[in-house]
């Protein structure tokens, strides 16, 4: 599927991140490919549990409605999530095995959350510590990191431009 409006489908993925020898967490991301945005949160593991919980996060954080979800074919995508996917009214797209090229936008942030933030960062080794953290980048990323896809604008910009141009003219004028 090819997404026309922001919402229309947020990818979903979890990364495996060593945060230091014999500590590592499950980094979960949401991104939405029209406007570029983000929401992440760290998790001890990959659950079907912990994936519902960030949903509920990407629902509360996304500066707009979300009507679908993609994920890969991961455990942590079934049972629980699933369900919280129903009971919310989402529409959820599962991709078939081995085939990450489908949700290439929430790979290629994946990366930006390896390489400027995991990369670059003396990061704390639990995840309770980690997640205010994960939420600072967040905002940085949406609010003042300029997007070459959006002709050098934040998605908060870009999104702003948006709804601008959507805004009916007044009657009083």
């Amino acid at each position: 599927m090819k997404p026309d409006c922001p919402g229309g489908l947020v990818q979903v993925d979890t990364v495996f991140i060593t945060l230091a020898p014999g500590r590592a967490i499950k980094h979960f991301t949401a991104y939405d490919p029209v406007a570029r945005w983000t929401v992440a949160k760290a998790a001890k593991r990959a659950t079907a549990a912990a994936a519902s919980l960030f949903l509920d996060k990407v629902l509360a954080e996304m500066p707009f409605p979300v009507t679908g979800i993609q994920v890969d074919g991961g455990s942590e995508f079934k049972a629980e999530f699933e369900e919280a996917c129903q009971a919310k009214g989402l529409a959820l797209y599962e991709l078939p095995p081995k085939s990450p090229q489908l949700n290439g936008a929430v790979e290629r942030c994946n990366g930006v959350w390896r390489y400027e933030f995991y990369g670059v960062y003396d990061l704390p080794a639990n995840v309770e510590a980690l997640n205010p953290l994960l939420d600072s980048f967040q905002h940085l990323y949406n609010h003042h990191r300029p997007h070459g896809a959006l002709a050098g604008m934040t998605p908060a910009r870009y999104l702003a431009r948006l709804q601008a141009s959507e805004t009916p003219p007044s009657h009083m004028s």
